[in-house]
C-alpha cells in the first residue's frame, strides 16, 4: 500500500502517545484497595472510549454514504466498526480480568456488561451482513441503516450503570450534570494521556484499513470487468 504523509504522521502519533501512556500507566503509583491490578483501567477505559468513538464514526459515515452516495463513507463505515468490535473485545476481557480478582468471578450479568456483549451481536449482525449482499450499493444502504440505529448503543451502554444499578462501577468519567473524574488526580492525567493514545490508534487504524478496502473494492470490480468482458468475448464467439 502507498504511504502518505497524514499516515506516516498519524503512525508516529500513535506510536509516541502510547509509549508515554505505557510509561506513565507503568509509573503510576498502587491503587491502596486494588495495588497494581488498577494499571488494568489504563487500558480498559480508553478501549472502551474507542469503541464508542468507533461505533459512533460506523453511524457518522453511514448517515454521510446516504446523502452522498460516495463509496468511500462505506468503506469507512466498515473499516470503523471492525475496530468497534476488536476493541469491544479488548474492553470485555480486561474488565474480566479485573473482575476476578475483585468481583471473585470473570462475568455476571450486570446492565453495563449485558449491553456491551450486545454490542458484540448487533455489529457482529453488521458485519455479517455485509458479507450477505452482493450488490455494493445495497449493501452500502442496509449497512448504514443498521449502522446508524446500532449507535443508539453508545449512550444506552455509557448511562447503563446509572438507569440500571448493578455491581458495575458508576462512570470514571461523569459527562452529565456536574462533570467529575471518580479517581485520584494522578491516574486522570495517565487516563488523559491514555486515551488521547487510543484516539490517534483509532484513527491510524480507520486510515490504513480504508485504503486496504478501497484496494480490495478496485480487485473486485476489476476482476468482475473481466468476467464480464469474457462472458462477452463468449457470447461474440457462440454467434458467429
Amino acid at each position: 500500500m502507498k504511504r502518505d504523509l497524514t499516515t506516516t504522521l498519524l503512525g508516529g502519533a500513535t506510536l509516541v502517545t502510547l509509549l508515554i501512556a505505557v510509561g506513565l500507566g507503568l509509573s503510576a503509583p498502587l491503587d491502596i484497595n486494588q495495588g497494581s491490578l488498577v494499571r488494568l483501567m489504563f487500558v480498559h477505559v480508553p478501549s472502551a472510549w474507542l469503541s464508542y468513538l468507533a461505533y459512533g464514526g460506523t453511524g457518522l459515515f453511514g448517515l454521510l454514504y446516504l446523502l452522498q452516495r460516495q463509496r468511500r463513507w462505506d468503506r469507512l463505515a466498515m473499516a470503523s466498526a471492525e475496530i468497534g468490535v476488536l476493541f469491544t473485545v479488548v474492553t470485555i476481557v480486561g474488565g474480566m480480568l479485573w473482575a476476578k480478582p475483585t468481583w471473585g468471578t470473570y462475568w455476571v450479568w450486570d446492565a453495563r456488561l449485558t449491553t456491551t456483549a450486545l454490542s458484540l451481536v448487533v455489529y457482529g449482525g453488521y458485519l455479517l451482513i455485509r458479507t450477505l449482499i452482493d450488490d455494493p450499493e445495497r449493501r452500502a444502504r442496509v449497512s448504514a441503516v443498521v449502522g446508524i440505529v446500532g449507535t443508539l448503543y453508545v449512550p444506552v451502554n455509557y448511562m447503563a450503570v446509572e438507569w440500571w444499578r448493578g455491581v458495575h462501577q458508576t462512570q470514571t468519567l461523569k459527562l452529565l450534570g456536574k462533570m467529575r473524574f471518580d479517581a485520584a488526580p494522578i491516574y486522570g492525567w495517565v487516563l488523559l494521556v491514555a486515551v488521547v493514545a487510543f484516539t490517534f490508534l483509532y484513527l491510524y487504524m480507520l486510515r490504513v484499513r480504508g485504503a486496504l478496502a478501497a484496494r480490495e473494492e478496485a480487485r473486485e470490480e476489476r476482476e468482475l470487468m473481466n468476467e464480464l468482458g469474457a462472458a462477452h468475448t463468449r457470447a461474440e464467439v457462440a454467434r458467429g
